[in-house]
């Protein structure tokens, strides 16, 4: 499935080009991950919300979604199995309806569902590479991750330095 509706990234390449351009610029973006790649800048695009107010999202290019969904695949299960069992936010396979089944069969009378406003906006770069690295010994991943943190956000051609939070979400079309 395809989420952001096609919308490209800072590089313009939306998904009808990406494997075209992935099969052209494939050796040079692979030399660049093993020495110095930097990931482009996110695009900002305002989505407004049904209560009123907008929801940010950074729109990474696609070559750099497979990159952090490469790092995702191998670093998920080596935090997965730290999680609590009742924890259901942003979990594989997890959703807030069935934790409140979930509860409810438990003989639970009360289900609270908490959304932090804003959240992800305010993830502390420093606080989050600090909690990383006691699970991560490679220095070179830590760095890539945190260059994808501190990678700009561009809003109308100009791209301003980012010191915390994380863009948003972005599913790429897998085939199998």
């Amino acid at each position: 499935m395809v989420e952001n509706k096609d919308a490209a990234g800072v590089d313009g390449i939306g998904v009808a080009e990406f494997k075209d351009h992935l099969k052209q610029h494939w050796p040079t973006i692979r030399a660049k991950l093993l020495g110095d790649y930097l990931p482009h800048a996110v695009h900002r695009v305002d989505i407004p919300k049904p209560q009123g107010g907008v929801r940010t999202l950074g729109i990474r290019t696609l070559a750099d979604c497979m990159i952090q969904q490469t790092l995702h695949q191998v670093l998920s299960p080596i935090f997965e199995a730290e999680f609590s069992e009742l924890s259901y936010g942003f979990r594989p396979g997890r959703n807030a309806p069935q934790a409140a089944r979930q509860y409810v069969a438990d003989g639970r009378r009360t289900v609270v569902d908490v959304d932090s406003e804003k959240f992800f906006d305010r993830v502390n770069h420093d606080l989050l590479m600090e909690k990383l690295s006691r699970k991560i010994d490679d220095g070179r991943v830590l760095r890539f991750i945190r260059r994808y943190l501190e990678a700009g956000m561009m809003v109308d051609g100009n791209v301003s330095q980012r010191t915390g939070g994380t863009p948003g979400p972005r599913l790429l079309p897998i085939s199998r």
